[in-house]
């Protein structure tokens, strides 16, 4: 009697223990390190910052889940926190590619526009250039402003550079540099034929 209570009271320790023991979960880490590296290729680190690194943290959080439950002793091991943590960093991770791939048409769709733009402006600053006073005080403004607008001009060239090539947000940064400075350019030479016409009147 006492052998079979003794052997049944194994079988109970030895069937917790196999329901304890539980596997960590290596295929999610797999999936959720997949999805972290698709989330890359795609940009989402540089079109979806905000949510590429919360998708981070949660797979860190997940990780250190994982080596907190491999420390324990095996029968008081559970790696459920762990596996919803990964399941979201996942989420995270394809949630921030989808919305890299429709940041990077908004972002290329505004530097295309501002390339326009900016490209009209310098032929208006150029046109502006000949009306421009011509005197001695006003040559050597000119020579400054012609030094501008050939600033201008190579940025714009850099950004179509970095547009034809994918770089959408640096083509943008750069476009949107440049038109913040043919915009003061504009502002100059119509400040200078403002007082020559007013100098004549």
């Amino acid at each position: 009697m006492k052998a079979k209570t003794l052997l049944s009271s194994l079988g109970i320790v030895m069937l917790l223990f196999v329901m304890g023991c539980k596997e960590p979960p290596t295929q999610l880490l797999a999936d959720a390190d997949a999805a972290m590296q698709a989330a890359q290729t795609a940009e989402a680190n540089r079109y979806a910052a905000d949510l590429f690194n919360a998708a981070k943290d949660s797979l860190s959080a997940a990780q250190a889940e994982v080596e907190q439950q491999n420390s324990k002793f095996a029968l008081m091991r559970n790696y459920d926190r762990a596996a919803a943590l990964l399941n979201s960093a996942v989420a995270a991770f394809n949630s921030a590619k989808d919305a890299a791939a429709t940041n990077k048409e908004t972002v290329k769709a505004e530097a295309e526009a501002l390339i326009a733009q900016v490209t009209t402006k310098i032929e208006d600053a150029k046109k502006l250039m000949a009306k421009a006073p011509k005197g001695k005080e006003g040559k050597a403004a000119l020579e400054l402003i012609q030094g501008d607008i050939n600033a201008v001009e190579s940025g714009l060239s850099e950004a179509q550079t970095a547009l034809t090539g994918g770089d959408f947000l640096t083509a943008r940064d750069k476009v949107q540099a440049a038109a913040s400075k043919i915009d003061s350019v504009i502002g100059e030479l119509e400040s200078a034929i403002g007082k020559k016409m007013g100098a004549r009147s």
